[in-house]
């Protein structure tokens, strides 16, 4: 058997607290790591995008593009990788072509050599404007196909978004196993039937949150797997990745030897290892999100999808619904063209499926964006809406449903964002944070104006007045 060293991309920078701490380690708990980190020879390391751009505004009161430019500066034999939502870039709405090529042309030119871009629907002309602008920046572009089940997803259908993505001109492909869906012999039987019909590298992120991402790990790089997404194990498993040394471990004296050295990685096991128990203690990791959550196979619900979904039904004193709930939402999904549950998919999905069985009535009140799904807005679904659905929901406006790529119908936004914010504006990236999160962008300015004065920046001119951390 010819030897194929398998590569790693660590996910403690970003996924793993993003899964399981809600996004909120600081940059200042991140630092002192980097420079063991950039020993381990990682292929990439994950350390932005996602969550982690709103979080370090809102709750954090950090630049995201600072953290960014200090960890460009601390890792100097490692690949840098972000997470991009394609044509949402980190929000969760379109936006115009221009602000996305901006976007990629700022995250390359500040440190980012890995970007990997998603769209909810695997709409993949969501996704084009990114992956070009990458070329043109000479960036790796990878595009990751949200995985899922269902009537649609048949082998043939990832073949062929596979063959289409490869036509794209993208770099490699990532299976983005989202919500932990992916079982051992179906990653086996998917990544030989990938291998064998396209030539790109392929990568396996997913998720411990139905208790088989190791496994599948395992039967994945047996059939070709290049990368594996894994985390430290002080932040791995629950709803995180598998843990690094164990795969790593794994492989160990097999063709598949990723070479990486355990003492290593011992060493910034040892460090993550307080702020993980800083984090349990203080109730910032729960350890709900630590064990095997057997829903997540039994209704294809992501674990953050199942959290939402219980606080939304706390709030309306409820729990006793919740059941009922997750027997909706395989049937808003059908209902809404079987759409992958990954953000912002699942937050619609998850949201319209609560009201529907709160209201007694299925569509009494759908949102504004179970409408602009049904409308079209965020791209073309894999299979058709239900039309009782549609004409109950949209009535009239049903004409107004588009076909084309959303962005299509977005004037460019870049001037009038750079005019709005311009008496905020100290570097060009600020324009950016403002496109994406205007009002968190804005309180953060007045935060940093603040700071750099010596004014308390609790008594800065916020909505808030305060800075939650």
């Amino acid at each position: 058997m010819e030897k194929k060293p398998l590569k790693i991309t660590e996910t403690v920078l970003r996924d793993a607290h993003q899964s399981l701490m809600a996004t909120r380690m600081t940059t200042e708990q991140m630092l002192p790591i980097i420079d063991k980190m950039d020993q381990v020879g990682y292929h990439a390391v994950e350390c932005w995008g996602g969550a982690t751009f709103d979080a370090s505004l809102r709750f954090l009161k950090e630049d995201p593009w600072e953290r960014l430019r200090k960890f460009r500066d601390g890792f100097k034999h490692t690949k840098l990788q972000m997470l991009f939502r394609g044509q949402n870039i980190l929000g969760y709405n379109h936006y115009a072509d221009d602000v996305v090529e901006y976007f990629v042309q700022k995250s390359i030119a500040n440190g980012i050599d890995i970007i990997r871009i998603f769209d909810c629907l695997n709409d993949l002309r969501n996704l084009k404007t990114a992956v070009d602008a990458c070329r043109k920046e000479k960036g790796h572009s990878q595009i990751a196909l949200s995985y899922t089940l269902g009537d649609a997803y048949t082998l043939d259908y990832w073949i062929d978004v596979a063959k289409r993505i490869e036509d794209m001109g993208a770099d490699s492909i990532c299976i983005k196993d989202m919500a932990g869906l992916l079982i051992p012999y179906e990653a086996e039987r998917l990544v030989g039937a990938l291998k064998e019909n396209v030539s790109l590298p392929i990568e396996l992120h997913t998720h411990y949150t139905s208790g088989v991402a190791s496994m599948s790990c395992l039967k994945a790089v047996e059939a070709g797997c290049d990368i594996i997404d894994t985390a430290i194990s002080p932040l791995a498993l629950g709803t995180s990745q598998p843990a690094t040394e164990v795969m790593v471990e794994t492989f160990r004296g097999t063709p598949y030897d990723t070479g990486l050295n355990q003492d290593i990685l011992a060493e910034i096991c040892e460090y993550f290892t307080p702020i993980r128990e800083e984090a349990l203690s203080s109730g910032l990791l729960s350890t709900k999100v630590l064990g095997v959550n057997i829903n997540t196979l039994r209704y294809q619900v992501p674990g953050g999808m199942l959290s939402n979904m219980v606080s939304q039904l706390k709030e309306q004193n409820a729990e006793d619904k919740f059941e009922e709930v997750l027997q909706e939402i395989p049937r808003v999904r059908k209902d809404l063209g079987e759409p992958p549950l990954v953000t912002p998919s699942s937050q619609i999905v998850g949201t319209q499926a609560v009201l529907n069985v709160l209201m007694g009535e299925r569509y009494k009140v759908a949102t504004k964006e179970t409408r602009g799904i049904l409308l079209g807005q965020y791209g073309q679904t894999v299979k058709p809406f239900n039309p009782e659905v549609v004409e109950k929901v949209l009535g009239a406006d049903q004409d107004q449903a588009i076909t084309c790529r959303p962005a299509d119908l977005i004037e460019p936004q870049l001037s009038k964002l750079e005019d709005e914010m311009k008496e905020w504006k100290q570097q060009d990236e600020d324009v950016l944070s403002y496109a994406l999160f205007p009002k968190q962008a804005i309180d953060f300015f007045k935060f940093r104006a603040a700071q750099q004065t010596g004014v308390d920046p609790e008594l800065a001119d916020t909505e808030h007045g305060a800075y939650p951390v």
